[in-house]
């Protein structure tokens, strides 16, 4: 029996029995953990709220044996708030669509439960917290945490030189396949040619260049929006649920042919 003590974002939560839930974390030391929480769901628990999705918090963990990740589920015995991102997300509904998109990304790229990605925790510790401060557009917000997510995972993007032969840049075609801009010589079949503020826009997002995100105009959020939608798709195994649901109209949402088929943005989700 050992204890283990971790920080970390709640990423989902399920229902177990008829009290407890399945905590599903995000920490900093362990990576992704999944952990009983007991009797959380009935109304005299003490920390049942602590454990909500978009909640950065303090978990003490009591497993079986010497690793926190093992043969059966851990419990969560303690829990400490550190950050409550979720109550100034999940009462707006386009950093709410938005931070669910950042639970997602984050799970699906810590994929191996017990094996520590820093860099993607400390990611989505710092979108979350830009997010939950309403400082910038959540369609911005999203759109950088994506880009430099897929960065981490070692897709990062080219939005200058070709991503083919180094051509420096600017280059005016962009391909999905080819990891990013390209150059005429290197253009590959199904290419497409983006506005050039559309790419200044990608790359501002990608190095932090809030001052140039904030002044981009919505049409060309909107095309930067769809190149990274198709960028995430093409890397990733399956497309993120919760895409479809983020809301790009008052920033800019991605272009119909960005997209691919079946995953447009449709009725609201239900909060969960």
């Amino acid at each position: 029996m050992t204890l283990f003590r971790d920080d970390g974002i709640v990423l989902r939560t399920q229902k177990l029995g008829e009290a407890d839930r399945i905590i599903t974390l995000l920490t900093r030391g362990h990576g992704r953990v999944r952990a009983v929480a007991r009797g959380v769901r009935r109304t005299s628990s003490k920390f049942g709220s602590r454990l909500e999705p978009f909640t950065h918090v303090d978990v003490q963990f009591f497993a079986r044996g010497a690793e926190l990740v093992g043969r059966g589920l851990p419990m969560c015995t303690q829990t400490e708030t550190i950050a409550p991102y979720g109550q100034a997300i999940v009462t707006d509904y386009d950093r709410y669509t938005a931070g669910t998109v950042m639970l997602e990304t984050a799970e699906r790229f810590t994929d191996h439960e017990g094996e520590p990605g820093v860099q993607q925790y400390l990611l989505l510790v710092g979108g979350l917290r830009v997010l939950a401060s309403g400082d910038h557009a959540p369609g911005l917000v999203l759109d950088a945490f994506l880009l430099r997510s897929l960065s981490v995972a070692g897709y990062a993007p080219s939005f200058s030189d070709c991503a083919r032969c180094g051509m420096p840049g600017p280059n005016r075609f962009f391909s999905v396949a080819a990891g990013g801009t390209v150059c005429p010589e290197c253009r590959m079949p199904g290419s497409v040619v983006p506005s050039p503020e559309a790419l200044v826009l990608l790359g501002a997002l990608l190095t932090g260049d809030w001052a140039t995100a904030d002044a981009a105009e919505s049409r060309h959020r909107r095309e930067g929006s769809g190149l990274v939608s198709a960028y995430l798709h093409w890397h990733m195994e399956r497309g993120l649920r919760s895409l479809r649901y983020v809301d790009r109209s008052g920033d800019g949402g991605p272009p119909p042919a960005a997209v691919p088929a079946g995953r447009r943005p449709a009725a609201h989700p239900q909060p969960g």
